[in-house]
């Protein structure tokens, strides 16, 4: 299948991006070619989603919340996200979307695949497809070339119906300078804030106290909590027990090339004259002609950085336009084809790419390599031990855990085997310092009865082995126990109800007609200035509150006192317009090409998803029951 595409490989192997691969899998999802299974998940129009289908989108979706929350990532986060209910939306949308391309009778020809796939950076070396590179990506992630293809003839399906629904959409200059304005204008405030902290403690009866505690007795509730003891199969402690031969580390590196070589780099500068895409070519002219000006200075000896500084219009201009090491893949293709013919220290002609016309400076050029065996030896050695001592440990634990099947003792059996047993006690959060996802942990223990052993947990460090000793349930401490604690939280909630009813008065004083200052003065106060901020920013001084920046964009010169007393982290503050200022008229004409492409993405998006809503409101979609509890 697709034999153009496979007779166009050339040249050697690449060290493949891997992030790239990961995000085209989870993105479209793996699974929707496979063959149908007996259990169903949904019904869309009398199409069949898979119980196979499911589970493979929905573990992809867990892989790519690992790259990106890490550690952070547990069954509490999980349940916030609405990882199933999110994996099954994203399958049946997907059904919707790709039966609609088939309604209209949208095709994806071979060359149009071919060429698809020929362009992804993942399978390309040196620019080029390569087809031994394209084989061995698929092969790690145990896919067939048919099924890949046929997965991102989904893709571009999925991609023209995009297409076919929001291309003609459009942003005017209009709509773009009255997001621009709206999103760049700024306020300065003036405030008074009464702070909780600032106030004496009050004088507190025992009585109070134990009638505080008597009302608020379900915070003080604790955790639930279990005792566990475990075995840990650490695989550095296998590590001795470990052979790896010569021809071992010979075969890796043969068959890992793409692992050891390192892609050509190049460190560069750039001065951005911007112009729109579908901008008049006189205005094409116009801008060329400027951009070549800026290079004959640059030719001329000026300092390439200075001239960024002043002339660019790119985001990199206040580093002098600096732009680091990059890949060739990480740049569009005209600014990227152009500088990787460069030499270190040239200076190039107007290069123009969709944001306009660049002037490219090559500071250093990193060439391909490839480390040798001998280099790269030891490395691959230790990988291989890693490896085999986590199969060592796999295999111990296996066989621990059999005997546990069995019957056996816990401790009896570790003291045989001349094993550690360790003892934690945790709450639901799970243990800290010992492993990476401790909320797991948590969750295998808190599953367990009394003296019941789980099965092997595996983690990053290692594999575990659990049983639970005790569960220690939740309870309200003694009051005598915990009284210095109730104490402090009564005087805290006296302190913040004493500061919103100082503020509160406040308030009324300067509504009813005496200045912020006058006001103030009862309560040792004077007003402070914010200084200028934009929508979305974090409020000079006061810091990061969204309800106090949202009413700061609501008043007026002609009502500059907010009419409420707002909560913030700190205490209680009091509002007032000092000075609003619209932004620079010259700064849109700079920005205008951004924003007109950030607002026509958000656009595109938003009339897709209303479309997509409205072909699902009028499809057969039927889940099945109970499988989201």
């Amino acid at each position: 299948m697709l034999k153009l595409m496979r007779d166009y490989a050339s040249s050697w192997l690449i060290k493949f991006i891997l992030g790239a691969i990961v995000i085209v899998f989870v993105f479209w999802g793996v699974g929707s070619f496979t063959s149908k299974r007996a259990s169903r998940v949904a019904m869309v129009n009398g199409d069949v989603i898979t119980m196979q289908e499911y589970n493979n989108a929905y573990n992809q979706m867990i892989e790519n919340l690992q790259q990106r929350f890490g550690n952070n990532l547990d069954e509490n986060m999980l349940k916030m996200l609405n990882v199933k209910q999110q994996t099954l939306d994203q399958l049946i949308e997907k059904r919707l979307i790709l039966q609609q391309a088939e309604k209209l009778d949208f095709r994806v020809s071979d060359d149009e695949l071919a060429d698809f796939i020929r362009n992804m950076k993942v399978f390309q070396n040196e620019g080029r497809f390569d087809n031994r590179l394209y084989n061995r990506v698929l092969n790690r992630y145990h896919m067939t070339p048919e099924g890949f293809e046929e997965l991102q003839k989904e893709s571009i399906l999925m991609e023209k119906m995009r297409s076919f629904v929001s291309d003609s959409v459009k942003i005017s200059d209009n709509e773009a300078k009255e997001w621009f304005n709206h999103t760049n204008a700024s306020v300065n405030i003036d405030f008074v804030v009464l702070r909780p902290g600032s106030y004496k403690d009050s004088d507190l009866t025992a009585e109070e106290i134990k009638a505080y505690f008597d009302e608020h007795k379900s915070e003080y509730k604790t955790e639930p909590r279990v005792n566990v003891r475990y075995i840990h199969f650490n695989p550095d402690d296998y590590t001795d027990k470990t052979n790896i031969s010569d021809a071992e580390i010979q075969d890796y590196y043969d068959t890992n090339q793409a692992e050891f070589e390192t892609e050509k780099t190049v460190e560069a500068r750039h001065i951005l004259i911007k112009v729109d895409q579908d901008a008049l070519p006189e205005i094409v002219g116009e801008k060329k002609a400027r951009a070549l000006e800026i290079m004959e200075m640059a030719l001329k000896n000026h300092d390439f950085a200075e001239l960024a500084r002043k002339y660019s219009e790119g985001p990199s201009s206040k580093e002098g336009g600096y732009l680091g090491y990059f890949k060739k893949q990480e740049m569009v293709k005209p600014f990227a084809d152009k500088a990787f013919t460069m030499r270190a220290g040239e200076i190039s002609e107007p290069v123009r790419t969709r944001f306009g016309w660049h002037i490219i400076k090559i500071d250093n050029i990193k060439d391909a390599s490839t480390r040798s065996f001998e280099e790269a030896k030891l490395d691959i050695e230790k990988k291989l031990v890693a490896k085999q001592a986590k199969n060592i440990a796999y295999d111990e634990t296996e066989m621990v855990s059999d005997a546990f099947f069995e019957g056996d003792d816990f401790i009896e059996t570790a003291r045989k085997k001349n094993m550690k047993v360790f003892t934690a006690e945790f709450s639901a959060k799970g243990p800290a310092n010992l492993v990476t996802n401790p909320a797991k942990f948590a969750s295998a223990a808190f599953s367990l009865e009394p003296l019941e052993i789980s099965n092997p947990l595996d983690f990053d460090n290692g594999y575990y082995i659990l049983q639970l000793i005790n569960k220690i349930p939740s309870k309200i401490p003694p009051f005598d126990t915990i009284k210095d604690r109730v104490e402090v939280d009564l005087q805290k909630e006296k302190k913040e109800t004493r500061a919103r009813s100082d503020a509160e008065t406040l308030l009324s004083s300067i509504t009813g007609g005496q200045s912020m200052e006058t006001a103030g003065k009862t309560f040792s106060l004077t007003p402070q200035s914010t200084g200028f901020f934009k929508r979305g920013d974090s409020i000079p001084i006061i810091g990061n509150s969204p309800e106090i920046a949202a009413a700061a964009f609501l008043l007026s010169s002609k009502n500059p006192l907010a009419d409420k007393v707002f909560k913030a982290a700190d205490g209680y503050y009091i509002i007032r317009q000092k000075q609003r200022k619209a932004p620079d008229a010259d700064a849109f004409e700079k920005e205008k090409e951004g924003v007109r492409t950030r607002l026509l993405q958000q656009k595109r998006f938003d009339t897709f998803k209303t479309w997509l809503a409205h072909v699902k409101e009028k499809s057969e979609v039927d889940i099945e029951k109970n499988f989201l509890e």
